[in-house]
């Protein structure tokens, strides 16, 4: 494909800015369907460390790191982590030192040269079935952001089923540059639509309670330490992915040193996030289809909305702002959101032949099935579960991927391969 701008070309100053907004346009979203995790009293200050950290990976990762145009965005897989071990009783104390550790072991990964060997692990099907737990696991928290509202609960579900195929069917008729605005559009056009039905708040949201820029008194769970490491094999998995899918199809030279590169600031940052309490970066995988839809594969274009974002955490009256799109359109955005992730894995299903059989397909349903009933499972269930392990068991995301690793490696293993 031939490109206006090509990796490493310099566009001139007021082009930069402008494809700049636009990546901004699609990294806003996803810090906002993220911050339903912050501590309580403390989504406002939790939100500016959230764009600050984001901001900070994405310029590190274009001009020393992996060097592509990619954005960084809080990790569902992590996500995913800090809920569970919320769920069970775990503290800010103890959830984000694990994080922290996590992003250690990748940053150790990277830097002895180990991604090599562990590649081998993860096989076609192990990834596909990956990418679709996320999904699975996340239904749960997007259930109760959309039926948030007790009072409007007939109108969020019917909000929910016609915004989602107006969002999909937008994505699949829109062009360029408006494709990839389709979830930023929806977000606003969206929270007008539904507080005309609801009344529009008074007020912007602030915070009740004084934030802390630092996480205080770490504390250490096995447990959760143990949750972590396999949300991190799955966040390994995603940042892999990215890099590799974008780098091929802009045609960059020397990918694995970038792959390397790119997880070491990825580790680095993750310890960052853990000591700041929020939520740690990824790339999202979804930077090729902008980068298709407006010719511009330059490194250089992220850089003004890494910038703003930036500039955002220092802003709490813009990110108060923000923060108004109220939950019932944050759950269905997320909901759309984790409709595409399936998408993206039935996809790989079909081009990389993931299944060829039924034993291939019983590798994918059965830890699929398991994730799902665990998210799903009653608190008086987990209770039971000895207090080391209720992380891990607990944990739908967690035992998915124990599952499939056992299956596709030991007891269902390809006699052929």
């Amino acid at each position: 494909m031939d490109f206006k701008y090509s990796l490493n070309s310099r566009p001139s100053l007021g082009t930069t800015i402008l494809y700049g907004i636009q990546w901004l346009m699609i990294c806003i979203p996803v810090v906002l369907t993220s911050t339903f995790v912050a501590p309580e009293g403390q989504t406002l200050f939790f939100t500016q460390k959230l764009f600050a950290v984001m901001g900070v990976t994405m310029i590190i990762n274009s001009l020393w790191g992996h060097r592509l145009p990619l954005i960084a965005g809080p990790a569902a897989v992590l996500l995913m982590g800090v809920l569970s071990a919320s769920q069970y009783g775990g503290s800010s104390a103890a959830i984000y030192p694990s994080m922290a550790l996590g992003g250690i072991m990748i940053a150790l990964i990277a830097t002895f040269g180990l991604m090599r060997k562990m590649e081998r692990l993860f096989t076609p099907r192990i990834v596909v079935a990956i990418v679709v737990l996320i999904a699975f696991t996340m239904a749960k928290p997007i259930l109760g952001m959309i039926f948030s509202d007790a009072d409007h609960q007939l109108l969020a579900m019917v909000f929910a089923v016609v915004a989602v195929i107006a969002m999909a069917v937008a994505n699949n008729l829109l062009k360029g540059v408006w494709k990839s605005m389709v979830v930023i559009v929806a977000m606003i056009l969206g929270s007008l639509i539904y507080y005309c039905f609801v009344g529009f708040p008074s007020e912007f949201v602030t915070d009740s309670a004084p934030g802390r820029l630092f996480v205080e008194g770490a504390q250490f769970d096995a447990g959760i330490v143990i949750a972590f490491i396999f949300c991190y094999i799955a966040l390994f998995i995603n940042q892999i992915g990215s890099v590799q899918s974008l780098g091929e199809f802009i045609g960059a030279d020397n990918i694995g040193a970038r792959q390397s590169r790119g997880m070491i600031v990825q580790g680095v940052m993750n310890v960052v996030s853990g000591a700041l309490g929020v939520i740690g970066p990824v790339d999202y995988s979804l930077s090729p289809g902008v980068v298709a839809s407006t010719g511009c594969a330059s490194r250089y274009t992220v850089l003004p909305a890494a910038v703003l974002m930036i500039a955002l955490a220092f802003i709490p009256d813009a990110v108060s702002v923000l923060l108004t799109i109220p939950q019932p359109v944050m759950g269905v955005v997320l909901l759309y959101l984790m409709s595409t992730q399936i998408a993206a894995g039935l996809h790989m299903v079909h081009t990389t032949s993931a299944t060829t059989s039924f034993r291939d397909g019983l590798v994918l349903a059965i830890p699929i099935m398991f994730t799902t009933i665990l998210s799903f499972a009653p608190q008086s269930a987990t209770q039971t579960i000895p207090s080391l392990l209720r992380p891990i068991v607990g944990n739908g995301f967690v035992m998915g991927i124990i599952i499939i690793l056992l299956l596709e490696h030991l007891f269902l293993r390809d006699k052929n391969s």
